[in-house]
């Protein structure tokens, strides 16, 4: 399309003189390096990751091997604790660092996939729901606020006592509990988008509705839609840690750091390390993706000034 309907092309000084942000990946480089938060929130994230996919290298210990010999063994630096065990062992002689290593997959793994489902089904029904409206958004609508209006976490724990625990049922359950905040972001910007000139404008010249919106709607909601996904895979890692303290989560051989939790918090006073250790990882990966996510959203959002400190 051409003319005054036509769309500026992202971090071009066309797009900077008609008020939208750049948005082209050189210059999120840049205000990535700009940002403190950002690039510390980038390190952790990008740190838990490269841990998670070099675990077998990372360690020399079998995650779930017992060895009741050397339980509940302090970290290196404390007096009785060795270098074989730097991060001490749980209360069944297991090495603390194999499982810190091998739990941060788990925790990604359902965290990403997890964001995957619902972000996947909160941008179907709300592209649905936003685009076509009358009694298809009022449907859509009010099953969200019927699912908003049950606890989540009590949802989750009645479904996962019923299917039983593992890392797919995991990955279904909060991904399919937790889709109404995707759906109701895509909807407020489809119904924002669908008014513009350039959609009419293509309407106007015969396009169908699917082409208005895979070509026209989608590509601009993705700023929106990528930022929600970032800020709710922390969220997510959360529940997983809940769920799985409770023991409806991950289950042995699987490593999960609510589980890690769950096993040292009858040690507290006497072994601090068994439950220390998970608690900071879970606390310092979320606090990762929160910094990076609020990056994002600055950056992403043309609608948002900020000076990225």
């Amino acid at each position: 399309m051409t003319g005054s309907n036509e769309m500026p092309i992202p971090g071009t000084e066309q797009d900077q003189k008609g008020g939208r942000a750049p948005t082209g990946f050189r210059y999120i480089w840049q205000q990535l390096i700009l940002s403190k938060t950002g690039m510390f929130g980038a390190v952790l994230v990008v740190l838990v990751v490269l841990i998670a996919i070099g675990a077998p290298l990372l360690t020399s210990h079998d995650p779930g091997a017992v060895n009741p010999l050397n339980r509940l063994k302090p970290p290196a630096w404390l007096e009785g604790g060795t270098a074989e065990y730097w991060l001490g062992t749980d209360n069944l002689g297991r090495d603390m660092w194999s499982r810190m290593v091998y739990g941060a997959r788990v925790s990604l793994i359902v965290g990403m996939g997890a964001v995957i489902v619902s972000g996947m089904i909160g941008a179907i029904l709300g592209l649905l729901s936003g685009f076509y409206g009358k009694w298809l958004d009022a449907v859509i609508m009010r099953v969200g606020d019927a699912f908003m209006a049950i606890p989540t976490i009590l949802f989750m724990l009645v479904v996962m006592a019923i299917v039983g625990p593992g890392i797919t049922t995991l990955i279904l359950v909060i991904g399919v509990t937790n889709w109404v905040p995707f759906t109701r972001v895509v909807r407020s910007e489809v119904l924002s988008i669908k008014e513009r000139d350039y959609v009419h404008a293509a309407r106007s010249i015969g396009a169908k509705n699917g082409r208005l919106i895979l070509k026209h709607i989608l590509p601009n909601i993705m700023s929106s839609f990528i930022v929600i996904c970032g800020m709710n895979v922390g969220t997510t890692i959360i529940m997983e840690a809940s769920l799985s303290f409770l023991g409806l989560g991950i289950k042995p051989p699987d490593v999960s750091w609510g589980g890690m939790l769950s096993d040292g918090r009858q040690y507290v006073a006497t072994s601090w390390w068994v439950a220390t250790f998970p608690g900071l990882a879970i606390t310092f990966t979320v606090l990762g993706v929160i910094f990076l996510g609020d990056w994002l959203r600055d950056v992403l959002d043309p609608r948002t000034e900020t000076t990225h400190k």
